[in-house]
């Protein structure tokens, strides 16, 4: 096995992704070259992924190269963006083709469903962590942003949430059982699908959008607050997968699905008057969304029962580093 930093690069990660026309100067130069088109802005994001915080650390190597991808195709998603380049910074403890090989392949598979190419990045030896940069363009002026949002806009989600969250307290024991379901819930925790082709579909229509990394708590704040105001969201409209709407103990139901982080759904508000219109083409694409509530005035979230009374979760939040 070469231990030369530029060998295993050539070898393992200079033609790992989609070839694309728009790449002048790809891996092998001091940096890359790119052709941004006419018209278009660039939206950049970055994610790190450390082992034993943001994987377990039984985590398959396959989808640690797979999610960490993905998790940043979600951020392009959230913003309207079409991903297009991705730089990868990797740090190992060790050169072991049997993390390498599989790693590199779950990377690649989430990259080329996207026709993301990889242009460059780094290697190095250290605790095993893993930081993409991605790259994607918007027609000048239409980016999504979380800053949008105005009283009276509906607020809808993509998918399900809480179910990766649940996925990952069975891999850490903190739940037991053989309820149906559960193995999705694991593979929604690993292999997380972003929503891009939905993010296309949101722009020029949704009023603010963001991606749930964090768990809905949080990340609905960031909204509410970049908007300058505030919501009123029905808990019973609150998509849950199989598994977790099977829980018996109402809130540990409420902290993985609004706590627990890890969904990479979309949550997105909208005009009254465009709403239908925009769900019935999510629907077409095949994309489930829901309409969870509503935008108010004022900078207070109230989260309604069931039964019409409202739910004070007290300073629970989704997941924070620090």
């Amino acid at each position: 096995m070469p231990g030369d930093e530029y060998a295993l690069i050539r070898r393992y990660f200079q033609n790992l992704t989609a070839t694309r026309a728009d790449v002048r100067r790809g891996i092998g130069d001091d940096a890359a070259v790119l052709a941004v088109p006419a018209g278009h802005e660039l939206v950049v994001s970055t994610d790190t992924l450390i082992n034993d915080v943001h994987f377990p650390a039984a985590t398959l190597p396959a989808d640690i190269g797979f999610k960490s991808m993905a998790v940043n195709l979600s951020d392009m998603a959230a913003m309207g963006a079409e991903p297009r380049w991705a730089t990868l910074a990797l740090t190992l403890p060790a050169a072991e083709p049997g993390f390498l090989e599989p790693f590199c392949a779950g990377f690649a598979e989430s990259a080329q469903a996207h026709n993301v190419a990889l242009v460059g990045g780094d290697l190095t030896r250290g605790p095993l962590s893993v930081t993409v940069q991605i790259m994607g363009t918007v027609p000048a002026g239409s980016a999504l942003l979380r800053s949008g949002a105005r009283p009276g806009d509906q607020i809808w989600v993509t998918g399900e949430l809480g179910s990766a969250a649940l996925g990952l307290a069975v891999l850490q024991g903190r739940h037991a059982g053989n309820a149906p379901g559960l193995d999705a819930c694991v593979r929604r925790l690993n292999r997380p699908a972003p929503c891009v082709q939905v993010g296309l579909l949101l722009r020029g229509v949704a009023t603010a959008a963001i991606d749930i990394s964090d768990g809905l708590l949080t990340d609905l704040g960031h909204v509410l607050r970049a908007s300058g105001v505030g919501a009123r969201v029905e808990l019973s409209s609150i998509p849950m997968g199989v598994a977790l709407s099977a829980l018996p103990d109402a809130s540990a139901r409420w902290q993985y699905a609004l706590g627990g982080g890890d969904d990479y759904e979309l949550c997105y508000t909208v005009a009254s008057g465009e709403a239908a219109g925009l769900a019935s083409r999510l629907k077409a694409s095949g994309c489930h969304a829901s309409h969870i509530g509503s935008v108010t005035a004022g900078d207070a979230i109230a989260w309604i029962g069931a039964d019409g009374v409202a739910v004070d979760f007290g300073a629970r939040t989704g997941y924070q580093h620090f």
